[in-house]
């Protein structure tokens, strides 16, 4: 053990502080070293004199002072900071278990409204994705097949033949099937009206749909580019 170690353990050594290792290891070097021994020496002699000291009573209102002292010495700030940081951590506490569910409604809240203005109000896919069939809430009714005979060729009686394009407004109910039409132009008589008649009965048209669910009402337009009528 060297003196600079030794010199730090002398207080414990004299009180008893010191361990078992460091007791026996200090007292091999104090019997070798003098200087050591005169120092411990003075530290006795400083703990007989302040054992002879009698211990000074306190003030009465030492306490007192004291709170009032660090309350003088407090920045005009601190209320302010204080009323600061407990009102952060008041509004974390209500705010922070409420955040996860406010956010994911808010999220949830736009999907739906993009997801209604897109199918419903536009109607079109938000994407361009080729071959990608549009996912709309509600779909328009459409032909799926026409009959296997065609327009062309109605035979009507009169002077002289004549020829034009047919336009129809097909309405379908919810089985897919023809409940009505109209002919908004092109030739109208009821010789042609018998042969649409018989288009229509053996074509096959998809219903409106609306929310996935086939209504009535959904109107198919069909145009035919030539409609022959001979007399």
């Amino acid at each position: 053990m060297t003196c600079r170690e030794s010199l730090r353990s002398l207080p414990g050594y004299l009180d008893g502080a010191t361990r078992a290792g460091s007791h026996s290891r200090l007292r091999e070097h104090l019997d070798s070293c003098f200087d050591c021994r005169e120092q411990l020496e003075r530290y006795r002699r400083l703990a007989a004199c302040l054992a002879q000291v009698e211990p000074i009573q306190p003030p009465s209102d030492l306490a007192t002072r004291i709170r009032v002292e660090a309350a003088r010495s407090r920045s005009p700030w601190m209320f302010a900071r204080n009323f600061w940081d407990r009102a952060v951590l008041v509004f974390q506490n209500i705010l922070e278990p409420l955040a996860v569910p406010a956010t994911g409604g808010i999220l949830t809240a736009a999907v739906i409204f993009v997801l209604i203005a897109q199918n419903i109000l536009v109607g079109m896919p938000l994407g361009a994705v080729p071959n990608d069939l549009p996912l709309n809430l509600v779909q328009p009714a459409r032909l799926e097949s026409l009959a296997p005979f065609s327009v062309p060729g109605v035979m009507a009686t009169g002077g002289h033949a004549t020829s034009g394009a047919l336009l129809l407004e097909v309405t379908v109910n919810a089985q897919g099937e023809v409940s009505g039409y109209k002919i908004l132009s092109g030739p109208n008589d009821v010789t042609v009206q018998h042969q649409l008649d018989q288009v229509l009965l053996f074509s096959r048209f998809r219903p409106e749909l609306n929310f996935g669910r086939p209504t009535s009402g959904g109107h198919v337009f069909l145009s035919f580019s030539e409609v022959r009528v001979r007399g």
